[in-house]
This record gives C-alpha cells, sequence and structure tokens, in this order.
C-alpha cells in the first residue's frame, strides 16, 4: 500500500522515454481513467470508447459499438469524455477490447451514434413488460442494423453468436441506467 499510489485527472506518470498523462474520463464507468502516450498519439481508452471486434472489419474498417456495461453508465458524461479524447487529435486508440484502432474521427462519429440508439432503445422499452428481453432483442436489432450499413455479410446468427455476451452485458447496463435515472 505504501508504494500504491491513486491516479488522478491530469497525472503523468514516466515510462522509460515516454511520458503517459491520465485524463478522467466517465461515461461507462465513474472510476475509468484514460492513458494518453504522446509518442503515439495515441489513447489507451479501457472500454471508454467502446469495443471493437476484429471479426467484423471490413474494407471500410473497423466497426465499434459502446459499453454501456453495469453499472455506472452515464450517456452525457461518456459523450463529454469522448470529446475530450478526440481534442488531442489522436491517431489511434489502444482498447481494451480489443487492440488499437485507426480512423479514430470516424469511429467517434459511429460510437456517438449506436451511444444515441442504445439510448433510444432504453427509453423505448423503460416501462416495458419483460423489459430485459426486450432492451436485449432491441440491442441486437440496433447491432445489426449497423453492421449491415457497415457492410457486414455474415449471417444474423453468427452476428447474433459473437455479440452475445456484449447483448447481455449492455441491456444489464441500461436497465441499470434506466432504474437510476
Amino acid at each position: 500500500a505504501a508504494r500504491a499510489e491513486a491516479t488522478h485527472d491530469g497525472m503523468t506518470l514516466r515510462l522509460g522515454a515516454r511520458t503517459l498523462r491520465f485524463a478522467d474520463t466517465p461515461g461507462h464507468a465513474r472510476h475509468h481513467h484514460c492513458i494518453w502516450d504522446e509518442a503515439s498519439a495515441g489513447w489507451f481508452t479501457g472500454d471508454t470508447f467502446g469495443l471493437s471486434y476484429r471479426e467484423f472489419d471490413q474494407p471500410r474498417g473497423p466497426w465499434i459499438l459502446p459499453s454501456p456495461t453495469p453499472v455506472q453508465f452515464d450517456p452525457p458524461a461518456l459523450r463529454t469524455s469522448i470529446a475530450r479524447l478526440l481534442q488531442t487529435k489522436p491517431r489511434c486508440m489502444y482498447l481494451t477490447h480489443y487492440g488499437r484502432i485507426g480512423q479514430v474521427e470516424r469511429l467517434a462519429a459511429d460510437l456517438l451514434v449506436l451511444l444515441q440508439g442504445m439510448v433510444d432503445v432504453g427509453l423505448a422499452h423503460r416501462h416495458a413488460a419483460e423489459r430485459h428481453a426486450r432492451l436485449r432483442e432491441g440491442l441486437l436489432a440496433l447491432y445489426l442494423q449497423s453492421l449491415r450499413a457497415h457492410g457486414c455479410a455474415f449471417p444474423d446468427s453468427a452476428c447474433a453468436a459473437l455479440l452475445e455476451m456484449d447483448v447481455e452485458l449492455n441491456a444489464q447496463g441500461l436497465g441499470v441506467w434506466l432504474d437510476r435515472s
């Protein structure tokens, strides 16, 4: 414990020849920090900048989706955090799930569109009977529509299998958010 130091917004850390800077980036969760690496002009984003499965990469590039998993999803804070990350004009993002991505401006725009779609799904089913099932169905339909627009030709069943865990977790995250708001 004596050697541990809690990070804070604006904190810097030297790692070899690099200086890393921490940024408080709530939205996915209140405790999330992203780490700016000036040498690569990239952010290590945790789940703040969503997730991107390499299986869905197309000639257009990667596909991305937000991660509103339980329990601290906050859409306005997430939008603000994404805007904050973009202020540095990053060349890339290092996502926890899965790897380095470029095309940051396009992916940020796609991410924000899907974020709004997820919020809309949540609000549409806020008082629905069997709400969790309706949230799951709505999210899967939203993701499939986005994947089709991205150029993915996988059958719906293959996409659903790849996204199964995220659909479940994101439906839970929306449910907690709806209960809190």
